[in-house]
């Protein structure tokens, strides 16, 4: 028997947003290199996400340290495209505006409530 030496595929794949998953789950390269940083090691994150199993895991890691400056680049745009998308659904839906509407529409029903006869 001898050992063969080939080259397997990173368990990595972008979807339609051009968010980059695991492959064949909804956890994405963001999430598994955040867990990574933040001291996981791979079979934490395979505990915290049994959807992954510990070999893509750390085919994963691996990718990050090998191509740590084009992944910290990748999750920094990906930081920079959910900051303007958050901005976006602010400006859209203040959320200070629908505190005021709802404490109004809140303040009407009680002043209704307590004007109707028996209240």
């Amino acid at each position: 028997m001898s050992l063969v030496l080939e080259s397997q595929p990173i368990p990595l794949q972008a979807d339609t947003d051009g968010v980059i998953r695991v492959a064949g789950t909804r956890i994405t390269l963001d999430t598994v290199v955040a867990a990574f940083k933040h001291g996981a090691t791979a079979e934490q994150i395979a505990h915290d996400y049994p959807v992954l199993n510990l070999v893509d895991i750390y085919a994963v890691i691996t990718f990050y340290l090998r191509q740590r400056e084009a992944v910290e680049e990748y999750l920094a745009e990906q930081h920079r495209a959910g900051q303007h998308i958050r901005h976006q659904m602010e400006a859209r839906f203040d959320p200070h505006c629908i505190r005021d509407r709802l404490l109004a529409r809140r303040a009407t029903k009680d002043q209704q409530d307590a004007s109707a006869p028996g209240g």
